[in-house]
């Protein structure tokens, strides 16, 4: 007798084009803020370009690092809440919600406070030795930017629950308003009243107070599935921060170690074998045309990143959702599915970064030196970044989605160390001799992801992620009627999509 196929329902076709293609866009405008915030800042030309282009990625660098932290609780949030509304445990998920919000604005604020104290010592330990100038950008624009860390935490956590809710075109619209702030605000401090590096920074602030306020606002009407009441009195349940933390904690690190390997590997080519002294109108400073370069090849690499992150932030909600429903058969199908759309929205997206690189680096007021060190990075990393993306990234998010966080915690932090770190020391610092500068990072990185690929996907294979699903014995056991229970759950996002 012929096997017949099973039809999973719980995401029709336009269910996931509504929903991946506003956070694909949002992921967007988000994305290519850094880089926006690079070519505005730079319209001074030569040296001073390479300088505030170092200032503003590493400084970005340090600030991803936190947010990572306190981002996670996001991660685990709208893990725990895609799982209970896919189970149609509603008032669960509604529990869980200000729980979730509060625990992310108190740790937002700690770090806010640690940085804005120890600003020159932080820049200070990143930057190494840079010049005076390129140190004098970071400090300014450091500080400013660590002021905005609890607008993004508000963000963060909203926007997670309303993407849980299949509700990501709110958080595009939010994008959408903050990515213009963000470039007029810049326009305005760095054209008109010429601030320079603390303009870009004010604008980054301001346009982060924005979606913070609009998504809270959203995440209080009545009429969400899950909802947010400021009001209501609040203390924390010991049973749902234990369940957040679970899956927070190993999210927080693993994101944390990755950053703080960018980090790392950023102060192998600071270190004075790359400084190259050079005198502008009497004045001697030194400038490193690797770190620069660096920065460039980082800010146009994520363009070809963009539409891989989109659709890694909802296989959050489409794998979570389909954990829920206690079928197992319904989460192989949509990681498939999930799967084929991230390799065919990846490739589509590197080749279109791959042509726009050349004028990319046209616009940049780099010099031809740095210009050139970046194109040979773009030239090792994109090709290599079409076979690895979906695997090194996108498949973390479905075991995430799978409450398999440590494993994902404990591969990605050993891979970093092993090829991000050690390779890239290996093939840059100047006590060991390789010396390739900005391209032995990048050997590093690609490496790193070849190897987390590796990983990711023999753990999918093996099928150990099933054992990892902690919260599926806390749904009812629907035993023979998994696709009722689908049912169930697609007339509870009726109207909602």
């Amino acid at each position: 007798m012929e096997k017949v196929k099973q039809k999973y329902n719980l995401f029709s076709g336009k269910a996931l084009f509504l929903l991946i293609l506003p956070i694909v866009i949002e992921s967007a405008l988000s994305m290519s803020l850094g880089m926006i915030d690079g070519l505005m800042a730079s319209d001074a030309k030569g040296a001073a370009a390479d300088e505030i282009l170092s200032a503003i990625t590493g400084v970005d660098q340090i600030s991803s690092l936190i947010i990572q932290l306190f981002s996670a609780f996001g991660v685990g949030g709208s893990v725990i809440c895609a799982q209970l509304l896919g189970g149609g445990k509603v008032e669960d998920a509604n529990k869980s919600a200000k729980q979730l919000l509060v625990i992310s604005l108190l740790v937002s604020l700690f770090f806010t406070g640690l940085c804005l104290a120890l600003n020159n010592q932080i820049v200070g330990l990143l930057f190494g030795e840079s010049g005076e100038s390129t140190k004098e950008n970071a400090y300014i624009y450091f500080y400013i930017n660590s002021a905005s860390y609890p607008f993004v935490a508000i963000f963060n956590t909203c926007a997670a629950l309303l993407r849980a809710q299949r509700k990501s075109m709110n958080t595009m619209i939010s994008g959408i308003i903050s990515f213009g702030l963000n470039v007029g605000f810049n326009a305005l401090f760095i054209y008109v009243f010429k601030l320079g590096i603390a303009g870009v920074a004010l604008g980054t602030l301001i346009a982060r107070i924005f979606p913070a306020a609009f998504t809270l606002g959203l995440m209080t009407k009545k009429s969400n599935l899950v909802r947010i009441k400021i009001f209501e009195k609040f203390r924390f349940d010991g049973k749902l921060l234990k369940r957040i933390l679970r899956l927070a904690i190993p999210s927080g690190i693993e994101n944390s170690f990755f950053q703080l390997g960018k980090i790392l590997v950023i102060s192998f080519i600071s270190i004075g074998v790359y400084n190259t002294v050079i005198t502008v109108d009497g004045v001697t400073d030194l400038v490193n045309y690797h770190t620069s370069a660096n920065s460039v090849a980082y800010n146009v690499n994520t363009v070809s990143s963009i539409v891989g992150n989109g659709i890694n932030t909802s296989v959050l909600t489409v794998i979570g959702q389909a954990v829920g429903t206690g079928d197992m058969g319904c989460v192989k199908h949509y990681v498939k599915k999930m799967l084929g759309i991230s390799y065919v929205g990846n490739a589509l997206c590197v080749a279109f970064a791959f042509g726009m690189s050349p004028l990319l680096l046209d616009f940049y007021n780099i010099s031809p030196e740095s210009r050139d060190i970046a194109w040979q990075c773009l030239l090792l990393c994109l090709p290599i970044q079409i076979v690895t993306y979906p695997l090194s990234f996108g498949m973390p998010a479905v075991l995430k989605a799978n409450s398999d966080m440590k494993y994902v915690m404990g591969s990605s932090v050993f891979s970093m160390l092993l090829m991000r770190v050690g390779l890239c020391y290996l093939l840059t610092c100047e006590w060991v001799g390789a010396q390739l500068g900005a391209m032995g990072l990048w050997i590093g990185m690609v490496s790193d992801w070849g190897l987390r690929s590796a990983f990711f996907l023999g753990r999918y294979l093996s099928g150990s992620w099933k054992k990892s699903s902690g919260l599926i014995k806390d749904y009812p056991d629907y035993g023979d009627s998994e696709i009722v229970a689908e049912r169930e759950v697609e007339k509870l996002f009726m109207g909602e999509i």
